[in-house]
């Protein structure tokens, strides 16, 4: 059984089981239990906070885990990154009131900058050759210049919107963040095959992301021409059709083109298309 750590609330929370989910592994996600375990694969579900989960599986506690890669860092714990995740994409940023004019990192020179992330905050200015007051904040870091605590902050930067509600302007960006999938140096051979699996279903999900299954009846005349402007994964299977004049094509594409392409296929004689989401199909 492998076990896996992941955060109890939150945006990573929701992208993280909506992961699971689409990997076909059942989980609960009540909130009043602490560990679950999925109905339908060999893992439990540890909940945690975000802070505590870098430390969890550098322990043992969990084998692996899906936490910010900012947390990760921040904490420094002795884990493995196995996988970058794509998801729950952030920024931390350095920010200073929007009035205030800026002319480069010099700035913060003997600045009081308020963060929740002081490791990452020290070795970038450290870097940087900049002496700056780190404040050590837990919370709602932005109101801090504000409310005179500090002349600037570090932290996460989404939309920005939390900024501009504080009359903030971000000047630095410092680390750009996504979940990753953090593991313990010392699992077994077994836990590893769980993972591998579960590595397999995820990196499944993450490929048919964008993409749409297509199916079409076509003139077998006009076979050739269609395939030509077809981007598939590979080459789209052609099945005959009891009118032997025509033929029934599938492919894959690319959501990005899609309606391009749909628009050359109906040029050239396509009828009867049928599109759906390829992630709908996997598994």
């Amino acid at each position: 059984m492998l076990r896996i750590a992941v955060q109890s609330k939150g945006r990573l929370f929701d992208d993280t089981m909506n992961l699971l989910s689409e990997a076909d592994i059942k989980v609960s996600s009540s909130k009043r239990t602490l560990l679950v375990q999925s109905s339908n694969f060999p893992l439990e579900v540890l909940y945690l906070r975000d802070d505590d989960i870098p430390q969890s599986v550098a322990n043992g506690v969990a084998d692996i885990g899906i936490v910010g890669e900012n947390e990760f860092v921040e904490r420094h714990e002795h884990a493995q990154v196995i996988s970058r995740l794509g998801f729950s994409k952030c920024r931390l940023s350095l920010a200073i009131p929007k009035e205030i004019e800026y002319n480069g990192l010099q700035w913060f020179e003997g600045k009081k900058v308020a963060t929740s992330y002081p490791y990452i905050l020290d070795n970038f200015m450290k870097k940087n050759g900049i002496n700056t007051d780190i404040h050590v904040i837990t919370g709602s870091v932005e109101i801090s210049p504000g409310i005179g605590l500090a002349d600037g902050i570090f932290d996460i930067v989404s939309s920005g919107s939390t900024l501009i509600s504080n009359n903030l302007k971000e000047v630095e960006v410092v680390m750009k963040s996504e979940a990753v999938l953090i593991g313990n140096w010392n699992m077994d051979e077994e836990k590893h095959k769980v993972l591998n699996e579960m590595l397999f279903r995820f990196e499944a999900v993450r490929s048919a992301q964008d993409k749409k299954y297509v199916m079409m009846n076509a003139p077998k005349d006009k076979v050739k021409e269609i395939t030509d402007v077809l981007p598939g994964i590979k080459s789209p299977t052609i099945i005959p059709l009891a009118d032997e004049k025509w033929c029934s094509i599938h492919t894959v594409l690319d959501e990005k083109r899609f309606w391009e392409i749909i628009g050359k296929l109906k040029e050239l004689g396509a009828q009867g298309i049928l599109v759906t989401p390829i992630e709908k199909m996997i598994l």
